[in-house]
């Protein structure tokens, strides 16, 4: 198998490797340069046709992109410790939350982004008012988080899952783009450093 994606700051190909390092499974990445708009070649739309990154190439040829499509196939292949959930209930939570994150969490981050953030202007027509607007909207969803953490110390419940991944790599791609953690918030600061604390956090 082939793994292609990009190193830091980008927050979809650091999950799958955060994803790995939990399993403790070793996968070498290989590099797509976004700078230079690898990802957008013919050659890399064969293999996914959004241009898109990260991309699992199996052996056989097929290929799987989306995140967490990735980490479901390796998931299969390497079972624990279960990062899906270990119950029917528990899969159910972190499909929910995953799913919660990356349309309250990720999606403010991803519209401020594109719409306002300077790296981005030579890429596509920004409207500026929209994505400064999401400032706000990424506000309160960090309120949102910090209630919903008091119930446990991970997003999904008791277990480090693959709902805490999607949110750090969010989390702390929003910080590098200039939209940190507001300190007032107790618990999601607490969880930050609790999951960034994790050896796999470096990946």
């Amino acid at each position: 198998m082939k793994l292609y994606g990009a190193p830091m700051p980008a927050p979809n190909p650091r999950r799958v490797r955060i994803f790995l390092a939990e399993k403790g499974v070793d996968m070498p990445e290989t590099p797509v340069n976004l700078f230079t708009r690898e990802h957008k070649s013919a050659e890399f739309r064969a293999k996914n046709s959004l241009g898109q990154i990260p991309t699992l190439e199996l052996d056989s040829g097929e290929t799987i992109s989306e995140t967490v499509a990735i980490c479901r196939y390796l998931e299969e292949l390497h079972p624990d410790p279960a990062m899906f959930g270990r119950t029917a209930l528990e899969r159910a939570q972190v499909d929910m939350w995953i799913r919660r994150v990356e349309f309250v969490l990720m999606a403010p981050v991803g519209a401020y982004w594109r719409h306002f953030h300077p790296r981005t202007a030579a890429l596509l027509t920004q409207y500026k008012d929209y994505g400064e607007s999401n400032v706000e909207v990424y506000a309160n969803a960090q309120r949102w988080l910090d209630r919903e953490l008091e119930r446990g110390p991970f997003i999904a419940g008791d277990f480090f899952s693959m709902a805490d991944i999607c949110a750090l790599s969010t989390v702390d791609f929003a910080t590098w783009i200039g939209l940190p953690i507001d300190p007032e918030k107790a618990n999601l600061t607490a969880w930050h450093a609790r999951v960034s604390a994790r050896p796999s956090a470096a990946a």
